[in-house]
């Protein structure tokens, strides 16, 4: 993965990335013209990004950060470049983004940036997961771009085995049932999973 992350991520592609807000701004934008990121901007994934919008919104009113992780943010004392592989329309994404934004918000040294996977295909195809192309995926990296610090994502390692164990069985569980049994999970955790598993890859870094 290295070599191949050396060829694909370049100051260029993070030039090119969008700070939260303005990947928030962008969002809005296509919303008010019908349409979504990528190529699909039917009815579903309209309602997708609608719905989405709506979590991010209220992560960034109610997303809170330990004490601890806080502490571990503010000592990271060299910079650091976050890479999130994402787009509007996915649910994982709309989850986990607005507490990786406020996680960067803690500490200047941290740039935070996000790109789009399907614009990115030779970027996304470097970071599968399981073969898959799967997001958001945040991919750590020192200032340079030559080392990669850490990568987390698609999901927290509890929905990552539940969906598994889906895909083995469904056990007459609907798509929609499942999708919606995610994002209770993801209310009822409230962030913590996400923290627990930054938390010792943050620390790597310090």
């Amino acid at each position: 993965m290295q070599e191949l992350q050396a060829l694909v991520i370049t100051d260029e592609l993070i030039a090119s990335g969008q700070t939260y807000s303005e990947y928030r701004g962008m969002i809005d934008a296509l919303l008010a013209e019908n349409k979504t990121t990528g190529n699909n901007h039917s009815e579903s994934y309209l309602d997708y990004t609608k719905m989405n919008v709506q979590r991010m919104n209220r992560w960034d009113k109610t997303a809170k950060i330990t004490p601890k992780l806080v502490e571990l943010l503010v000592s990271i004392s060299s910079p650091q470049v976050w890479l999130v592989i994402t787009e509007a329309w996915c649910g994982d994404a709309a989850q986990s983004l607005p507490f990786l934004a406020k996680l960067a918000e803690l500490n200047p040294l941290i740039k935070l940036r996000f790109v789009l996977r399907d614009e990115n295909p030779e970027l996304m195809d470097a970071y599968l997961t399981e073969g898959a192309r799967s997001i958001p995926i945040l991919i750590a990296l020192s200032a340079d771009l030559s080392k990669e610090l850490f990568v987390w994502g698609p999901r927290p390692i509890f929905l990552q085995d539940r969906l598994k164990a889906y895909k083995l069985d469904p056990q007459n569980i609907t798509s929609k049932e499942f999708a919606d049994g995610t994002h209770l999970w993801y209310a009822r955790d409230k962030n913590k999973a996400i923290a627990e598993e930054l938390t010792p890859m943050i620390a790597s870094t310090v």
